[in-house]
């Protein structure tokens, strides 16, 4: 296995707009950035992914951009994204940017040009159809409710858009297209950013004639997927983006791709043959929603051990030698991953010290969300008009004012999936506004920010957040937490994840109880071993203790060596 340096990389995700404000307004922007990077450098981060910080009408927070080369006024300037680019390469830290080139802004000057009429240059640059029966071209669903296509009266056609309809989708059967899409790529790769994250890239390639999708419910509009996701030219499109691009840099490059198998993704991230470093899977964030359901954050129900298992330890089988994986808990799209997965109550420091345990001693790149090294927590807010996301408002629009659902049910189940859970402002300290902003922020703090900060967690040496820094310097002293094999012990445990890391001349064991019970656990016979030495815990443990046999307190981590 080729040993680089993003694979030995610790990832820290900035959504700007949440992140810190240094000028009042209340929304976070590029100069709040510069002003925390020591903090970033003192946790341990070597690369940063900025989420959108490109010129956007904002309707879905910067992933609508109307200018791929500027800079969101919010945020600041052209020459305050250069400095803030140039502090973080003096620190060490690399930028990755946000990639969004599924679709676009309506408000973007191509697609102004193509609604204009149906013979203009641009027309195609966008996915456009007649009508049918007087309707939608067809009955896919957006996902962000109702249907895919917007009826647009002044060439008297629809267009695609499978997000908001202020986001149509870009045609990449047009080499036009692909060519301006290439070109500012390097663009932005000979400023010296790092690298790509790439939004929904996996939905660039659409099938041909945009079939309707089967109906598997009663709704009016059907999920599409088997038509757009994993597409047929989209390794093509992916290799042309490489040959054309992306070799002539050493760079960091991660697709977000729904629904993708461990098939696909050793298709593109294989180190001889494929396009990109590693992409985000997403077979561990539907867990807990219903099979079939149409957005996973519709629906909720509780997940089991055994399911996290299984996925997490295929993904790291399958890719092991052949494709290298991302590591995330929680991200912008996500809520929060101590609220999820862990316990927010009682057990909120142990269970996000587990949690980071978890994230960082798996094979792959790690990815920190902001605010989850000290253990941010989902927001419940009471009323809807709390909540700024679009694909939020418009959940609840639906199933309320539409189908007529409890609302009550509904916002109970926007407490556990809404993405502003992740979006709520990061708490620095206890002052006003959890010192985000000394304005009025563009999204409401969450409560309980006055014991949950991180004034609070830097004077506590047992924090979260030390606890973090501690997890980010073992991986980079310990090349068998970033390059061993991993192998699944104990798989029918319904509470204990247990699992060793091996390289020829090193071996490790994790450790984690995913429960708040005291589980026994018992190390598997053929694991033989002559002393063993923690590296970490996020108890205080004896050095006596017998690993072959342990009573784990709630939510107990521990990472031991094995000679």
């Amino acid at each position: 296995m080729k040993k680089t340096w993003w694979k030995e990389s610790v990832v820290y995700q900035i959504y700007p707009r949440s992140f810190a404000d240094s000028n009042g307004d209340g929304i976070g922007d590029l100069r709040g950035i510069i002003s925390k990077l020591d903090y970033l450098k003192d946790l341990g981060v070597n690369v940063v992914w900025l989420s959108p910080v490109y010129r956007s009408p904002n309707d879905d927070n910067g992933y609508d951009i109307s200018d791929y080369r500027d800079i969101m006024p919010e945020f600041g300037a052209l020459a305050d994204w250069e400095e803030l680019l140039t502090e973080m390469h003096r620190r060490g830290i690399k930028l990755v940017m946000d990639l969004v080139v599924n679709h676009t802004s309506d408000e973007h000057p191509w697609f102004i040009e193509a609604r204009k009429s149906r013979d203009n240059p641009y027309r195609d640059y966008y996915i456009w159809r007649p009508a049918r029966d007087g309707r939608e071209p067809n009955n896919w669903q957006s996902f962000f409710s109702g249907s895919a296509w917007q009826y647009d009266a002044p060439t008297g056609e629809y267009y695609l858009h499978l997000f908001s309809r202020k986001q149509p989708d870009l045609n990449w059967e047009n080499p036009r297209v692909r060519a301006e899409i290439y070109d500012m790529m390097h663009w932005w790769l000979k400023k010296g950013v790092d690298g790509f994250r790439m939004d929904v890239i996996n939905m660039i390639s659409k099938a041909p004639g945009l079939p309707d999708a089967p109906v598997t419910s009663g709704e009016r509009y059907q999920f599409g997927g088997r038509y757009f996701v994993n597409g047929p030219r989209l390794l093509e499109y992916l290799d042309e983006m490489k040959r054309t691009v992306l070799s002539h840099y050493d760079v960091l490059t991660v697709g977000e791709t729904p629904l993708v198998s461990t098939a696909h993704a050793i298709d593109i991230t294989n180190e001889e043959t494929g396009h990109l470093n590693m992409l985000f899977q997403f077979e561990h964030m539907d867990l807990d929603a219903e099979p079939g359901a149409a957005s996973s954050r519709a629906s909720i129900r509780p997940w089991r051990l055994l399911d996290l298992k299984q996925v997490m330890t295929r993904w790291q089988k399958d890719l092991e030698g052949h494709g290298w994986n991302s590591l995330y808990l929680s991200n912008h799209d996500q809520p929060r991953a101590v609220s999820r997965f862990g316990n927010d109550g009682r057990y909120r420091v142990e269970s996000a010290k587990l949690l980071a345990t978890f994230l960082h001693t798996l094979q792959g790149t790690p990815y920190v969300y902001q605010g989850e090294e000290i253990g941010m927590t989902n927001v419940a807010f009471e009323s809807i008009e709390d909540y700024r996301d679009i694909e939020t408002c418009n959940m609840y629009r639906e199933y309320v004012e539409e189908r007529g659902y409890d609302p009550q049910a509904v916002l109970a189940t926007i407490h556990a999936k809404s993405r502003d859970n992740a979006r709520t402002p990061v708490q620095w300290d206890a002052g006003a506004q959890a010192g985000f902003t000394s304005g009025t922020p563009w999204i409401k703090v969450n409560p309980n920010y006055r014991t949950i900060n991180v004034a609070q967690a830097l004077a506590d040496p047992d924090s979260i957040l030390h606890y973090y820094r501690r997890l980010i310097q073992l991986r980079k002293e310990n090349p068998i937490i970033v390059y061993g094999r991993y192998e699944l012990i104990l798989d029918a445990d319904e509470q204990v994840y247990a699992y060793t890391r091996t390289l020829p001349d090193d071996r490790l064991l994790v450790i984690l109880n995913f429960s708040a019970d005291t589980p026994v656990f018992a190390l598997p016979g053929h694991i033989g071993f002559s002393a063993h030495d923690l590296l970490i815990a996020n108890y205080p443990v004896e050095p006596s203790d017998d690993i072959r046999l342990l009573t784990l307190r709630p939510y107990e981590a521990r990472v031991y060596r094995l000679r």
